[in-house]
């Protein structure tokens, strides 16, 4: 897609997505809707100003140059509503990230279809609203889909893009292409509450929270067992790769003991039930949510072990026989046979 790009919504999500656009080397024109009176001219000078500041952290962050950083601000540009009509007209996609009020969407929507060239795909960056709602809004709504950004938009590189039941397979197509050219990586859902990463991750921020609450551990202790612990093996490791890698039986018996301590939502899933039943228990059958040949299942660990490793380097968390000293590990060893002061003899 070589059209320029447009981001109707001038707020922090914009001006994220209009500076991985531009990094991506894509023009794109951002939109700022509100009538803004004598503020106009200063608020779009500081919606620019805060894509430069996205775009200087890259440059910090050794990942662009200085010397590129003018020509990435020369491809994006922030206008007033009232100037907007020839990008709009020419707009290759036009992503809408305006705030998430259902009567804003539907009078932005509205006036995107107006404005924009008849074929034009429309994607949404709501994480509230689902497609087949917003639909209602458009005349057209074979071009309208979702293309939910996870913050810090500029940098995160997933995108979940959701179709509608009437999205045209074109537009999902031209979408994903664009996202995968900027760097990005597109996943596609199904239109339903919460995508998937929101989803997911709502259950397990909550029941953190619970942890909290019950006195399990502190929130400290929490957070670094997810950092170290949860973290590292998921980004190695998707959810379902991990059922398959420690095995279906592992998670459907723990899942059936948890239920029994701590209430219903810990059950298995029914579909964890299914693949008990036929045999499907992931790795040790060479079949789960994925298959794997017995014969690749050596090399298959192998790569996925030095992933693993890579991830804990990367965080620090992966120790040198080197660097761990010697003395230290024999005096804490030894303090291990020193019965404390006190201690019962039984």
């Amino acid at each position: 897609m070589t059209a320029p790009i447009v981001v109707v919504g001038a707020g922090r999500m914009g001006q994220g997505i209009a500076a991985a656009l531009g990094f991506g080397k894509v023009d794109v024109t951002v939109v700022d809707l509100r009538e803004r009176g004598d503020g106009a001219d200063a608020y779009l000078a500081a919606a620019r100003d805060a894509v430069r500041a996205s775009l200087k952290r890259k440059v910090r962050l050794g990942l662009l140059a200085e010397s590129d950083l003018p020509a990435v601000l020369d491809r994006v540009r922030v206008v007033s509503r009232g100037a907007a009509a020839a990008a709009m007209a020419d707009a290759g996609l036009v992503f809408e990230a305006v705030p998430e009020v259902l009567d804003i969407k539907r009078a932005t929507l509205s006036w995107i279809e107006s404005a924009a060239g008849a074929d034009t795909p429309i994607a949404s960056t709501t994480s509230s609203f689902l497609v087949s709602r917003l639909a209602e809004f458009v005349a057209h709504p074979e071009r309208l889909l979702n293309a939910h950004w996870l913050n810090p938009a500029d940098l995160m590189p997933l995108v979940e893009v959701s179709p509608g039941a009437e999205t045209a397979p074109s537009v999902v197509e031209a979408t994903c292409d664009l996202l995968s050219a900027v760097g990005k990586t597109p996943v596609v859902c199904a239109a339903s509450p919460g995508y998937i990463v929101p989803r997911l991750q709502a259950l397990v921020m909550n029941e953190a929270a619970r942890m909290v609450e019950e006195g399990v551990a502190s929130a400290t202790e929490i957070d670094r067992a997810v950092r170290i612990g949860f973290g590292s093996r998921f980004a190695v490791l998707g959810l379902l790769e991990f059922i398959d890698w420690g095995g279906c039986d592992t998670l459907f018996h723990a899942s059936n003991y948890l239920r029994g301590e701590l209430g219903e939502r810990f059950g298995p899933a029914p579909l964890v039930e299914q693949h008990m039943a036929s045999g499907r228990r992931g790795n040790t059958d060479g079949a789960g949510f994925y298959d794997i040949e017995p014969a690749a299942l050596d090399d298959y660990r192998a790569q996925r072990i030095a992933a693993f490793a890579q991830v804990l380097d990367a965080t620090g968390q992966l120790h040198r026989y080197d660097d761990l000293p010697r003395e230290a590990g024999r005096a804490a060893a030894g303090a291990l046979s020193t019965r404390p002061a006190g201690a019962s003899q039984n």
